[in-house]
């Protein structure tokens, strides 16, 4: 089961430096939550509870790289996504 909470960890990892390339306090800051809650769970050894952590992950990766949309600020003063910049 270790290995796939360490997958699960590493793909949400992946999502948020997908979804927040470029901006390092978002980088950051996802990057220390996303380890918190993995740490929290830590101990966890209910195989019941082990599959649903690994669900709310697997989730959480699908969310972050399919829900959020990083705006950047463009030369007109507004905010935009990349297409839209």
């Amino acid at each position: 089961m270790g290995s796939e909470a360490l997958s699960a960890y590493r793909a949400v990892l992946r999502a948020t430096r997908r979804t927040f390339a470029g901006d390092t306090l978002m980088l950051r800051e996802s990057a220390a939550e996303v380890r918190k809650k993995f740490e929290e769970n830590r101990h966890v050894t209910s195989a019941a509870d082990l599959q649903r952590l690994l669900e709310e992950a697997r989730e959480a990766s699908h969310f972050i790289s399919n829900m959020i949309v990083q705006a950047k600020l463009n030369d007109r003063g507004g905010y935009g996504n990349e297409k839209n910049t």
